[in-house]
């Protein structure tokens, strides 16, 4: 750590923001000091990012006003209130002086020009080099973030990087000027965990080197145990905690930062558990914390009967690039001689970063993607053998909760006509009061009640949708759930109860689910059985236990280390993490080997490593 010097360089003073006359920020105050990194963490709604914004002085383009309150930048020239400044005033500073990473990286570039024209665009603007001179510097700064071939990557266009790549070119841009303050709203939130790892250690690098302020925006408190010098907690729009990160978690004082911090599932805690566990949660209930539920085994798997669901050597492929006459040149090998069996009362996770096949393993399933070759029984009829009707009743039996609950429902419609419609469309109950009260059955034990019904999805936060999606997969009995990064989207505290909530309708209806996550502290909680996947193949399968305490697959490994845990105390290695996941894409006719299996332990599969 650079040596901290006594003076803040950024002060906010009693700061308060509105959009019309809902008030999203009250009275907010804290200091920024020159090497440090400062964490602002609260949930979905807490006025984290419209702080960041605030500061950049672009909220205002959403509508937002500030009746009071300073934004202190200090200088060697003296103090300059943020807020005084024009917006021809404030585009010297932005970029220049303070710089801005965003969590959406794709939205943040410009599709249509390359990244050496992004780059040098600040570059000529804020530092007045020529063209030529802004790609050599902009050369320097893709390698300063460890990108691979950066000369090559100055002439690619964004979409043809991975998400990984583009949040690292993100951070070259915003180091371009050498800024003083770096603001990061949610930086790591859509990568996987190695990447994220990765990319942690490039800021916390750089800030060394560079001595720049860091305000890092996040929900994820394992992160914040990582990167964090100082950490203001917020909730409502208030600051409620602020102090040293080493105390915020080893004494928390505030009813929400205690209910924040016992709801992050922490990796190894189930450490000797055989089965799954509930564990109780603390919500905040009016201000107060109250605890809900109880201690409970998942003893659910039946393993003493046939397999719901046995997939055998499924192999999915795209073909993809067309030669100059039409012909297929290359092929995506999304899924390679893929095996697993789901058991009734089972949850099998299946985890490996994006790109992976765990998607497209859950779509096929589903039908919704048809596969290259293998087979897939359910119930131990195959899919190849089925009629239309069987067909047809499969998907009442099996069904797919996505990722984000906002684009799978339907703005025009009620969530109350979202949820019935799987019960007209396979008309389960006859008669418009039976399928009411079903309805409303259905509400009530995701946690909403049946005044819910009339409502529109904009009308409900993430964690609602969340549980809305989870009602309308009920509402047709099905037997096996595919839940694809079901949880990824939300707050830990809801997080937690939705995961509760899984475990508790597995137990009442008998339910499989196909857990597909990145998430490697959630899969501990909650699966039975756990499946790695690599590059489209099964780099490792066994019991949870065997897998997350034992793994053995070197990727395994890499993939167990990058987990973010959040103790503050704790110094980790991340020498494993470096370099990208190889492309799945392949020329026609270079077919990937298909690794053998060993089996080390009864139940425990090991792919044999290159």
């Amino acid at each position: 750590m650079t040596d901290v010097s006594p003076a803040p360089i950024l002060t906010v003073e009693g700061l308060t923001v509105q959009f019309g006359a809902a008030r999203v920020i009250n009275e907010l105050s804290f200091s920024v000091m020159p090497g440090r990194t400062l964490a602002i963490v609260g949930e979905s709604g807490s006025g984290k990012s419209v702080t960041s914004q605030s500061i950049m002085r672009l909220a205002e383009t959403t509508g937002a006003t500030y009746p009071s309150g300073k934004i202190n930048f200090h200088t060697e020239a003296g103090k300059t209130d943020l807020l005084t400044l024009t917006q021809k005033q404030m585009r010297d500073i932005r970029g220049n002086d303070i710089a801005m990473i965003f969590q959406e990286p794709m939205t943040s570039l410009n599709p249509v020009f390359t990244i050496g024209d992004q780059i040098a665009e600040s570059l000529i603007l804020h530092a007045g080099l020529s063209k030529a001179a802004a790609m050599q510097e902009g050369q320097k700064l893709l390698e300063m973030v460890r990108l691979p071939d950066a000369a090559e990557i100055l002439k690619r266009y964004p979409h043809q990087l991975s998400g990984g790549m583009r949040q690292r070119v993100m951070i070259a841009m915003a180091l371009a000027c050498r800024p003083k303050i770096l603001i990061a709203d949610e930086p790591t939130t859509a990568l996987d965990v190695t990447i994220q790892a990765q990319i942690l250690t490039i800021i916390r690098d750089l800030q060394q080197e560079l001595g720049m302020a860091v305000i890092f925006i996040t929900h994820d408190m394992g992160v914040v145990a990582e990167i964090a010098d100082d950490v203001v907690v917020m909730w409502k729009g208030r600051k409620v905690e602020e102090g040293p990160v080493r105390e915020i978690f080893a004494c928390p004082e505030h009813p929400y930062t205690q209910t924040l911090l016992s709801a992050v599932p922490k990796l190894g805690s189930m450490k000797g558990e055989t089965s799954p566990k509930r564990f109780p949660v603390t919500v905040m209930d009016e201000g107060v914390p109250r605890i809900i539920g109880a201690e409970h085994t998942q003893d659910t798997a039946r393993y003493d009967q046939s397999p719901l669901l046995s997939v055998r050597n499924l192999v999915t492929r795209f073909d993809i690039k067309k030669g100059f006459f039409g012909g297929v040149t290359h092929r995506v090998h999304a899924v390679e001689n893929v095996s697993f069996d789901i058991y009734r009362g089972e949850t099998l996770a299946l985890v490996g970063e994006s790109g992976s096949g765990k998607s497209t393993i859950g779509r096929t399933i589903q039908q919704l993607q048809s596969a290259t070759s293998g087979n897939i029984s359910f119930d131990g009829q195959s899919f190849t053998s089925m009629g239309r009707a069987e067909r047809q009743r499969l998907r009442q039996e099996i069904q797919y909760i996505f990722q984000d609950p906002f684009a799978s429902l339907d703005p025009r419609k009620t969530v109350g006509f979202s949820i019935a419609e799987p019960i007209h469309t396979h008309q389960l109950i006859a008669g418009n009061k039976q399928v009411q009260y079903r309805l409303h059955q259905l509400l009530e034990r995701v946690g909403l009640t049946a005044e819910h019904a009339s409502r529109y999805p904009h009308e409900f936060s993430g964690g609602q949708r969340q549980r809305i999606c989870i009602a309308r997969a009920l509402a047709s009995n099905p037997r096996l759930i595919i839940a694809d990064e079901a949880l990824s989207a939300l707050d830990v505290s809801i997080q937690a109860q939705i995961i509760n909530l899984f475990m508790e309708l597995q137990e009442e209806h008998g339910l499989a689910y196909l857990f597909i996550s990145h998430d490697m502290a959630v899969v501990e909680k909650m699966s039975h059985r756990v499946a790695v996947l690599y590059l489209g193949q099964v780099a490792e399968l066994g019991t949870r236990q065997q897998v997350l305490e034992t793994p053995t697959h070197p990727y395994t490994q890499r993939l167990l280390s990058a987990v973010p845990v959040a103790d503050p105390t704790l110094v980790r290695d991340h020498r494993r993490l470096n370099g990208e996941i190889p492309s799945p894409v392949r020329r026609v006719g270079d077919e990937p080997a298909i690794v053998p299996h060993q089996e080390i332990a009864p139940g425990h599969f090991v792919a044999e490593a290159h």
